[in-house]
């Protein structure tokens, strides 16, 4: 009688946890299942260096230097939305969901090194027949736009980093995803269950002002999480990174530079935009008090203004 009631009970915990985990569980997604709602016209796929890239090429295609730009870890082309409206007016925009991220999914090769993403940035370049670009990118986009212009100088005319990464950093605040997916004993739940409210806490957080995050966002950043490969993607970038390794490089570039920085960054902190002007005395500093880590979502109009401004100059 005893072992009939342990069994049922057994049994009932079973279920609960089952139930529980069916509540979260967040499989895999196609590209074939996203893309028509995240993919519309603009947007193509074109094979670059192994990967089928998702990208938008917009505005006037007679632009001989067309602006670049390269998104954060975890997000994707869609950030750039906002500058991108304004910019196709008068430039030719590229966008691109970077390997690992968005709808041009992981790495088949599953190497999210630096040198690696640099590779890719040219390699894209070269497809598009694209010799030289204004490029801008945000966070690890920032990091590897940086990369490019020290690199590769003579691809790179004016380079633009907002809220970039590169050194080593102490966060204020890491959003919670990014704290699941570096950490090695949750990898097998982390690429099977994504609660909404994860993904919800962590775009909030990277926000200076939390209540302009709208449903619409992140209903974007959740699904695209869930592109196949992607969340096993942000796991191995996050092993494979090495803040600092490469910074003795910014003082390599050449190309005039701009740097927008949201004041209430709580991922990278305002104070490194000391570090980078330390090793590029004649960038340009633009910090928004009240913005966060992600300025060019956040408030797109104030800051694609500074960068019409910047781009403008002679």
């Amino acid at each position: 009688m005893r072992l009939a009631k342990w069994l049922t009970v057994g049994f009932m915990l079973t279920v609960l946890l089952l139930l529980g985990y069916s509540a979260v569980a967040a499989p895999d997604r196609t590209v074939a299942e996203l893309a028509p709602r995240w993919a519309p016209p603009p947007s193509v796929f074109r094979p670059v260096d192994g990967l089928q890239v998702h990208l938008r090429d917009e505005g006037l295609q007679a632009d001989s230097v067309p602006v670049l730009l390269l998104h954060g870890t975890s997000s994707s082309l869609h950030t750039w939305e906002g500058w991108s409206g304004t910019l196709r007016g008068t430039r030719r925009v590229i966008s691109v969901d970077l390997p690992g991220f968005g709808l041009t999914g992981p790495d088949p090769r599953d190497d999210y090194r630096m040198v690696r993403y640099t590779r890719f940035v040219t390699a894209l370049l070269d497809s598009l027949q694209v010799a030289r670009v204004d490029i801008a990118g945000n966070s690890l986009g920032g990091e590897i736009a940086w990369n490019v212009a020290a690199r590769h100088p003579e691809r790179v005319r004016k380079l633009v980093l907002v809220d970039p990464a590169g050194f080593a950093f102490t966060s204020a605040s890491v959003p919670i995803g990014f704290r699941l997916a570096r950490t090695p004993s949750l990898s097998w739940l982390f690429t099977r269950i994504l609660p909404r409210s994860v993904v919800e806490s962590s775009v909030k957080d990277v926000y200076g002002n939390p209540a302009l995050v709208s449903d619409a966002m992140v209903t974007r950043y959740y699904e695209l999480a869930l592109r196949a490969g992607n969340r096993a993607a942000v796991q191995a970038r996050f092993a494979q990174s090495a803040p600092g390794a490469d910074t003795a490089l910014i003082a390599r570039i050449t190309a005039p530079t701009l740097m927008l920085w949201g004041g209430r960054d709580k991922l990278i902190p305002p104070s490194e935009a000391a570090r980078f002007q330390r090793l590029l005395p004649m960038a340009q500093l633009v910090m928004y008090p009240e913005l966060g880590h992600v300025p060019q979502e956040e408030d797109p109009r104030r800051t694609v203004t500074d960068v019409l401004g910047f781009l403008a100059e002679r």
